[in-house]
């Protein structure tokens, strides 16, 4: 039965909104009309969109389909849920799956090993932030890989090993009873700083080069990032930390919106900047609309408290604290309890995303080091005591 509904009112609240030619439609227009030659940045899940205003043509630059290396440290990076993973798996069907994935997973990680090498990281997935770092990353490749395929292959030979208390104690933290000379929350820490260190570095040098005028710059993060349920929030959206690192802090904060339900623009192909120019108008209706509503709050609520966004990164951890509800600042890269308590969080909060656990650090790392690599410590990579890769596994 259809739900009665009066013409006048219903007429009434669509003068104002719910239709093209509302009140707040053409407010929307109206604002938007008085930031034409403002820049604009909008940023999706792969690319970094800034419309110059003036009608001037959008920049572009990727951000996760330029990332050389990108998926190979993910996969030492997810080599710690995996087997995670695995277990539980054997704790709920002993006779299920867990064998042969577990099986899997060592093939997988062979395979890896033989093909990892300084030459690799250095000549062919060549990413210019891990400069000089090309020996280190490949110790701790072939190291990571050696240290699952052990713990691994024990609980397929003891499947009563493969517990919550030997994967601590054996794999990711220590101490063990077998050889852990880098505990694996370690290198978790260091392939999630890594990738950080990548894209903050190119991200960054690029905006470098623009001289946004960031006091007046507009910045919409739209479309998903990952999976579902992450970077809904300022503080969850590692691109949206990058970009206020890039301005230097001089990016208000209330100019920064996360849009995830509005229309993304198509991944840019280096052919189709024209078609993704044609959703510059739609954005800055949306970004004008929306802070300019904000706007109102004053003029109509003058003496009432003004909203102002909750700091980030202010939160501190101590030891023996039981609970966190934000991620935990960090005070320097020999922090572990503030980097492991992350590792934590970007699994137990649905809102974070795996590889945004140290990104925020590292990139706040490259600005306080002018945006150089090679003067930014890599926690759990730089004076780590990784075995040299043997000579057969070279390449």
């Amino acid at each position: 039965m259809t739900a009665f509904e009066s013409p006048e009112l219903v007429d009434l609240f669509t003068t104002y909104a719910a239709s093209p030619t509302s009140i707040a439609a053409h407010f929307n227009a109206t604002t938007a009309e008085a930031t034409q030659d403002e820049p604009l940045i909008v940023a999706s899940g792969t690319d970094i969109a800034v419309f110059p205003g003036g009608g001037r043509p959008p920049v572009i630059q990727a951000i996760r389909t330029g990332s050389r290396g990108f998926k190979e440290l993910a996969g030492i990076s997810h080599l710690g849920p995996a087997v995670a993973s695995l277990m539980t798996m054997k704790e709920l069907e002993p006779n299920g799956l867990w064998r042969a994935d577990a099986e899997r997973l060592i093939r997988a990680v062979q395979r890896a090993r033989r093909a990892n090498s300084v030459e690799l990281w250095r000549d062919q997935i060549a990413v210019s932030a891990f400069a000089g770092r090309e020996e280190a990353i490949a110790s701790l490749v072939d190291y990571s890989c050696d240290l699952t395929e052990a713990y691994v292959t024990r609980a397929l030979t003891n499947p009563d090993y493969l517990r919550p208390e030997t994967l601590r104690s054996d794999y990711l933290e220590g101490p063990s009873a077998f050889a852990l000379p880098v505990p694996f929350n370690r290198v978790m820490i260091a392939t999630f700083f890594l990738t950080g260190l990548d894209i903050a570095h190119r991200t960054i040098s690029w905006f470098d080069q623009l001289e946004l005028p960031w006091e007046r710059t507009m910045v919409i993060m739209v479309g998903r990032t990952g999976k579902p349920t992450g970077a809904v929030t300022r503080e969850t959206h590692s691109i949206a930390g990058i970009i206020d690192d890039a301005s230097r802090h001089r990016l208000p904060d209330t100019s920064l919106l996360i849009a995830p339900h509005v229309p993304v623009f198509p991944t840019y192909d280096g052919e189709n900047g024209e078609v993704i120019a044609t959703f510059e108008q739609q954005y800055r209706q949306l970004w004008s609309g929306l802070v300019s509503v904000a706007h109102l709050g004053p003029k109509m609520f003058d003496g009432y408290p003004e909203y102002h966004p909750r700091p980030w990164g202010e939160t501190t951890i101590v030891d023996g604290q039981k609970t966190i509800s934000d991620m935990p600042a960090i005070r320097d890269p020999q922090d572990w309890l503030a980097m492991t308590a992350r590792l934590r969080i970007v699994l137990e909060d649905p809102r974070q995303l795996l590889s945004s656990a140290i990104t925020d650090y590292a990139s706040g790392q490259l600005i306080e080091h002018d945006n150089d690599p090679r003067a930014v410590t890599v926690p759990g990579l730089d004076g780590e005591p990784y075995p040299a890769q043997p000579a057969t596994s070279r390449g």
